[in-house]
């Protein structure tokens, strides 16, 4: 947070120095209340966040311009345990504060048609509707696992030169790995490591610890590159991309199970790490007949083997007096340089009358990883506007996942959630949702299945 906090201070000062000579200092945002309750007979709340969303903008000397976002926000409830918390004002009435975005951006940078972009910032590759699995260079946001696609800033370098009106070239270096955040809440146990943990048979888990190692503080550790090629050609926009990064989600690379006793009750320890991948990208959008349609896809190539080590510490009661066995298994789970995609098709289209259809296929979600362990996930949202788009019905807006078509009944998601959008005014949106989830199986939406729930948004621009 220090650190953070400094780089707006100095950005700031930045602009500051230049205040005079340059426009004034632009300031707008976005005022969001977002109310979840499930549809249970207590109606437990499942979320509540307010947002003050403050987007800074000014316009300096030299053809450069600063810009900063800044959420400051109450979240979650207050974790009152005791009379002594009733002391703390940051327990009672909980306020965070996180500078998501702070860079200035130079254009002509040195040279015409090089534009220079350094400090905090989101930086959004891909076609595809949030969904995005080129998109590797900014850490995913997790904490709110129904809002797809969200990242946090990286403190990142960025040069874009302009080839001409319809090509340039995007280079970003990125001198600090920063992993994913993961969701809180009701969905903390979304993606619970234990959960993707098989113990043999006759086994039952007892306790379960983690460890986690880091990558080195070193550039060649921490550091992420890419490079992007974008351009323009018969009515389509597409482009081919190059990313060396590491996994932003934890991965176990070593499992020490112990049996304590002729029950079968064992306590685990895990290990996890985040792997290097070199991933290669492609995406394409355009127009044909009216119909928006768009792809994007992605190659993950592991920069080594990707392996498990499992140690099983147990005794053989066959021996007198028993002995202490441990039984060590090797498996790759992917092997050095051998790919495997995620990609997301995609199509939208504006019917006469005002309803609006948004389709996409997408093959592997954000969290799943190798070649045979990529779900599909088939969304679809169809919307009704009425009264010159100040009311909008969505009855239809979800998705279906499979993740086994051979055994689907067992193995599947549904995520239902229609909505009804009204605009008062021009600034402000209230939005009615339903989320209704059923399914089997071990995908991390099917654990959504007990938390239906009634949601109230309220967004206001200024």
């Amino acid at each position: 947070m220090k650190r953070l906090t400094f780089l707006l201070i100095a950005l700031l000062t930045l602009a500051g120095i230049y205040a005079q000579d340059s426009t004034a200092l632009s300031i707008n945002g976005q005022l969001l209340t977002d109310e979840r309750m499930l549809l249970k007979n207590d109606n437990p709340w499942a979320w509540n966040e307010n947002r003050l969303d403050l987007k800074l903008e000014q316009a300096l000397p030299g053809n450069a311009k600063f810009y900063g976002q800044v959420w400051i926000r109450n979240l979650g409830l207050p974790h009152i345990g005791q009379m002594s918390d009733l002391y703390n004002k940051g327990i009672v009435d909980p306020i965070n504060l996180e500078i998501r975005q702070a860079y200035v951006q130079v254009n002509n940078f040195v040279v015409n048609n090089l534009d220079l972009t350094i400090g905090r910032q989101i930086i959004t590759w891909g076609t595809a509707d949030k969904i995005n699995p080129t998109d590797n260079l900014n850490p995913m946001d997790l904490e709110d696992v129904l809002d797809f696609g969200r990242r946090r800033g990286a403190d990142a370098l960025r040069l874009d030169y302009y080839l001409s009106n319809d090509w340039y070239i995007e280079a970003v270096a990125v001198p600090f790995f920063r992993p994913a955040n993961m969701p809180i809440g009701l969905y903390a146990d979304l993606l619970t490591p234990e959960q993707f943990i098989q113990l043999p048979e006759g086994l039952s888990m007892a306790s379960f610890n983690t460890t986690l190692t880091m990558p080195d503080n070193t550039l060649s550790s921490q550091f992420i590159g890419g490079l992007k090629v974008k351009g323009f050609i018969a009515g389509f926009d597409f482009s081919l991309s190059y990313v060396y990064s590491r996994d932003y989600l934890p991965l176990f690379d070593e499992i020490d199970m112990r049996v304590l006793d002729a029950q079968g009750n064992t306590t685990v320890t895990a290990n996890f790490y985040y792997p290097r991948h070199h991933i290669l990208g492609a995406d394409f959008a355009g127009n044909i007949l009216g119909i928006g349609v768009w792809g994007e896809a992605a190659a993950f190539l592991p920069k080594d083997d990707i392996k498990l080590t499992t140690h099983l510490h147990t005794v053989d009661m066959t021996q007198f007096p028993p002995q202490p066995v441990t039984i060590t298994q090797d498996s790759v789970l992917q092997s050095k340089g051998k790919p495997y995609v995620k990609y997301v098709l995609g199509a939208d289209y504006t019917f006469p009358g005002g309803m609006y259809a948004n389709f996409q296929f997408v093959h592997g979600f954000l969290h799943e990883r190798f070649t045979g362990a990529l779900n599909d996930y088939y969304l679809l949202r169809v919307e009704k506007s009425f009264f010159y788009d100040k009311l909008k019905i969505a009855p239809i807006s979800g998705a279906f996942v499979v993740n086994d078509y051979k055994d689907l009944k067992n193995n599947y998601t549904l995520l239902y959630m229609p909505q009804i959008i009204y605009k008062p005014n021009l600034n402000t949106e209230i939005t009615l949702s339903l989320g209704l989830f059923g399914g089997k199986g071990h995908d991390m939406f099917s654990a959504l299945s007990d938390l239906d729930m009634f949601s109230l948004m309220v967004k206001y621009d200024f």
